[in-house]
């Protein structure tokens, strides 16, 4: 039996799981799937914190550690995330080292409610690079408009970012930007550039389902022909983006001063809609130098029934901008597309966060009492 999840790492993706929290990390499952699944990384986020606090009881015993101290809400839910962070970090650090950096990442996204204020974001940025104190943690940094001077100030610290919350071409072209940026500042502040990694998440599934919201509302067959097609379409103009920032002069002077290229990551790439095949996110987005990550559901599927045909991203750049052009041609605002998907990104995290907070809120009173 071919092992599909071993093929796709030798085509050059690195596989990260989309998820994380207490259970994973001390009933084993995570070192499992490190061991049996080629995972090499993971991400996390105020969603998927929300998710493992509220329904495990691994918690409990520091939840009331937290209580019995008086910690604040916030100074509670930072030292759970963490806790959490640290450990997987040093889950990774083998494949860390190994990789020189490149993969056995871990991921932790700044305070949601932050993304509109740059200077907030830099310090809490710096702030939780401090408290996991892990040299293969990444901070996520949501690329809002306020997020992007804050990348290049975060990277000029010597900090690894993840860039989270992706959507468009142009934006992303931003975030590169402000990861050269970032080097260039680095540099002239001292420190050395083989030390700074980044990833920059680029949302897929996401652009699907409100493109395709938006072609079933046209109605015609030229519309709905073109159902399924932006996501994929959209993340391959996003590597031939990639391919082009890091060539040329002012890439190379800080590749020889040590700097990494910042890889994409496919992020969103579980399926929302069942129609479409649960691996499309993958079978479609093969290409060296990127990071899946991916939700358990979709590594299994992956695993299972994965369609791999090497890479299908490279010269695909003109039959995806094909793709936007008929999308326009029906009718599609794709900018509008883009700002809804990046709006509501932002409130979805922030209301994950205001969850997370309920929930640490009731299980300190609980402790409390």
């Amino acid at each position: 039996m071919t092992d599909k999840l071993a093929q796709l790492s030798e085509l050059g993706v690195s596989i990260w799981l989309d998820d994380v929290s207490r259970k994973r990390l001390n009933s084993g499952n995570l070192a499992g799937l490190v061991r049996d699944r080629h995972v090499v990384g993971v991400t996390s986020n105020p969603t998927i914190f929300a998710k493992a606090l509220s329904d495990a009881t691994d918690y409990d015993e520091q939840v009331r550690e937290l209580a019995a101290r008086g910690a604040s809400l916030d100074a509670a839910v930072k030292e759970i995330t963490t806790t959490d962070i640290r450990t997987a970090c040093d889950l990774f650090r083998d494949i860390y080292q190994r990789t020189g950096g490149v993969d056995g990442r871990v991921s932790i996204e700044v305070d949601p409610r932050l993304a509109h204020d740059t200077d907030k974001t830099v310090a809490e940025a710096l702030d939780l690079w401090k408290t996991v104190d892990r040299p293969n943690l990444l901070v996520k940094i949501p690329a809002t408009e306020a997020g992007i001077p804050a990348i290049t100030r975060t990277i000029a610290e010597g900090v690894s970012v993840n860039v989270t919350l992706i959507f468009s071409v142009e934006r992303y072209r931003a975030v590169m930007g402000a990861y050269l940026d970032g080097l260039e500042q680095a540099k002239a502040n001292g420190h050395d550039l083989a030390g700074i990694h980044s990833v920059a998440s680029f949302f897929v599934s996401r652009v699907d389902s409100e493109v395709d919201k938006r072609l079933d509302a046209i109605g015609t067959d030229e519309a709905k022909a073109l159902r399924g097609k932006a996501a994929v379409a959209n993340a391959r103009l996003a590597y031939a983006a990639f391919q082009e920032a890091f060539a040329g002069p002012r890439w190379h002077k800080l590749a020889d001063a040590g700097a990494h290229p910042q890889r994409p990551l496919w992020a969103s790439t579980g399926v929302k809609n069942p129609d479409y095949s649960p691996t499309l996110y993958v079978d479609d987005l093969v290409v060296a130098d990127t990071v899946n990550t991916m939700p358990e559901n979709t590594l299994d599927a992956v695993a299972e029934h994965s369609d791999l045909r090497g890479d299908t991203v490279t010269g695909t750049a003109a039959a995806a901008q094909e793709v936007f052009d008929a999308l326009s041609g029906v009718g599609i605002d794709i900018d509008d597309v883009f700002i809804t998907l990046e709006n509501e990104g932002v409130e979805k995290f922030e209301k994950s966060w205001e969850e997370l907070l309920d929930s640490v809120k009731g299980q300190l009173s609980a402790a409390g009492s």
